[in-house]
């Protein structure tokens, strides 16, 4: 008898944490559904939607722009919701940040044209792009940190990787959505108004999430920092404190996986059915396939991580992403549809290897106090200078030189830094760093 009450404190500890991960999964998978279905339209429908006026060229520059925008408004996003998750939970906030993405991308699909309404068009374009952009930037961090401080001991990197999952299965519902529409109907009639269905789904699958969403419990971490009156008033001034070089090189260390897979998975498209005539429907069941490659592999990776450590894996993971990039336009360029899946399964098989523990190895930067506020800080620069500028500078270097050469140098060289910054991050900060403790209590902060 003496023993049953902890077996019993283990086993609801162990259902709490498997309910936050599932429900982080959910929720990070319908956040990515809308922030990807938008760049696939980006690629696909919107030059010719909202900017007609402009050349072929010109109308998919400034569509990839409108989608820049969105990664732009993410570090504000991350502010907001980082301030307020150390401030008031974890829980609260991402619930608003589901919301948030939710109604932005529902509107998306009731926006008028340019023929209809002129340049207002892409001006209603650019703000719901803002606000999704504000919406995710609140949620990756966050479903991070939730999934991380439920983990069981030992366990950290696996339940911090499944919000990650979330990331190639938003990719995948987006695209089949996107693909099953487009399908039913005719081209001319999806290009007209078809693309909005995909948009005005999310109001069902974000209800959805956020029954999901609502059941978890709040974070442990944060429950303890609040009871020890740790909560501070300005959460991301206290982040700084861990030192601009740490925060510089895990920054570094990052950025490439966010440019590389925003190459992967949105230019792609672009360029593959404008400039080598792969069909559309072959691209994008291709990069779902390699986005299942994606997510089914991540366990595997956060597991090892989990008992051999982040350090060797991660920094083998980014030499690897680097060699693949050299060999991945090479592939697709040949037309050969053979060679073409290769090339996409590959990015789907290694991006998974840093991408899985980077959103750990980001959170474990800071103390659980101000966590949020650095996390999203970090994540979300690394995504505006990678993965949010990728598309357009990959655009206007394929324009500037009518070849995928100038691409391939760009993410050699963000690859490149990237390593560079990982390697020197991993000497900064050995491998097994435990988690960093809270500060002094004020009241025992007084007392000394």
């Amino acid at each position: 008898m003496r023993n049953s009450a902890p077996t019993k404190s283990v086993d609801d500890g162990g259902k709490a944490a498997r309910r936050t991960a599932v429900a982080t999964l959910a929720g990070t998978t319908l956040e990515w559904y809308d922030f990807f279905l938008y760049g696939t339209a980006a690629a696909l429908i919107f030059d010719k939607q909202f900017f007609p006026s402009l050349s072929p060229a010109a109308g998919t520059l400034a569509s990839f722009g409108t989608l820049a925008v969105g990664f732009v408004a993410r570090p504000l996003g991350g502010l907001v919701f980082g301030h307020f998750g150390d401030r008031i939970g974890r829980k609260a906030t991402l619930v608003v940040s589901l919301l948030l993405m939710g109604i932005g991308s529902t509107l998306i699909g009731v926006i008028p044209n340019y023929d209809t309404i002129g340049y207002w068009a892409p001006v209603l374009l650019v703000l719901l792009r803002i606000v999704q952009g504000i919406g995710l930037g609140g949620e990756g961090a966050g479903a991070t940190l939730m999934s991380m401080e439920h983990a069981p001991a030992g366990k950290r990197n696996l339940y911090a990787g499944f919000p990650q999952m979330g990331t190639p299965a938003g990719l995948v519902l987006a695209n089949l959505v996107f693909l099953a529409v487009s399908t039913g109907m005719s081209d001319h009639a999806f290009t007209g108004w078809g693309w909005r269905i995909p948009f005005l789904m999310s109001f069902i699958l974000v209800a959805a999430g956020l029954v999901i969403r609502l059941r978890v419990t709040e974070s442990p971490s944060f429950n303890e920092a609040r009871e020890q009156d740790h909560v501070v008033r300005f959460p991301l001034a206290e982040a700084f404190k861990v030192g601009f070089p740490r925060l510089g090189l895990t920054l570094l260390a990052v950025v490439a996986n966010s440019a590389v897979a925003y190459v992967f998975m949105v230019f792609t498209l672009s360029y593959g059915t404008k400039h080598l005539d792969y069909g559309k429907r072959f691209l994008i069941l291709s990069i779902s396939a390699a986005a299942v490659l994606w997510f089914a592999s991540i366990p595997l990776w956060t597991r090892i991580a989990d008992r051999y450590g982040r350090r060797t894996m991660f920094i083998g993971g980014s030499a690897a992403i680097l060699v693949w990039c050299i060999a991945f336009f090479p592939l697709l360029n040949t037309g050969n549809s053979a060679l073409a899946v290769l090339a996409l399964a590959g990015m789907g098989l290694i991006i998974p290897v840093t991408h899985c523990v980077q959103g750990g190895i980001i959170a474990d930067t800071f103390p659980v106090h101000v966590r949020y506020s650095g996390s999203s800080l970090v994540l979300q620069l690394g995504a505006v200078l990678g993965g949010g500028l990728a598309p357009t500078i990959s655009t206007a270097l394929l324009n500037s030189g009518d070849s995928s050469t100038g691409v391939t140098w760009y993410l050699v060289a963000m690859c490149t830094i990237s390593l560079v910054g990982a390697i020197a991050l991993f000497r900064v900060v050995p491998e097994g760093v435990p988690e960093p403790a809270l500060r002094p209590a004020p009241a025992a902060a007084a007392k000394a």
